[in-house]
């Protein structure tokens, strides 16, 4: 894992940190979206919390990682998947944050769907959030 993680900093342009190369690979073994405040808690006092503010701004902009509005207004971080690049996000999809395990997950394979807006307006990003008990817990 820890060379896939440095290919990916190096394909965009990203030095290699210890906190960029920790905090990514957080992403890629989380089954879910992660918040700011998880992210400190699994690094511990590795790094402090401005580092990993600005980390998560970089993964952003670079499109590795994309924003999810979360119902108490907090957001939530998830991996993008490979077709988003710099300034350039395709995260179309829907949301599903688990009422019982609090669980948020990407549906990347349901689509967001298409909203007709007034004209002169333009959409920039649609986010749908749906809230409910994820397979695990629904058992």
């Amino acid at each position: 894992m820890p060379n896939a993680i440095n290919s990916i900093l190096k394909k965009n342009s990203l030095s290699i940190t210890p906190s960029r190369l920790a905090i990514l690979q957080l992403f890629h073994q989380s089954n879910g979206a992660l918040t700011h405040a998880a992210i400190e808690e699994k690094t511990g006092d590795q790094f402090d919390r401005v580092t990993i503010y600005r980390t998560l701004q970089i993964f952003v902009e670079k499109g590795l990682i994309h924003t999810i509005p979360s119902p108490d207004n907090s957001i939530l971080y998830a991996l993008c998947k490979d077709d988003c690049s710099e300034g350039h996000h395709h995260d179309n999809h829907i949301h599903f944050i688990c009422d019982k395990c609090g669980t948020t997950y990407c549906l990347d394979h349901i689509t967001s769907p298409v909203i007709t807006l007034p004209k002169g307006f333009q959409t920039n990003q649609t986010d749908v959030l749906i809230k409910g008990l994820c397979a695990h817990c629904n058992q």
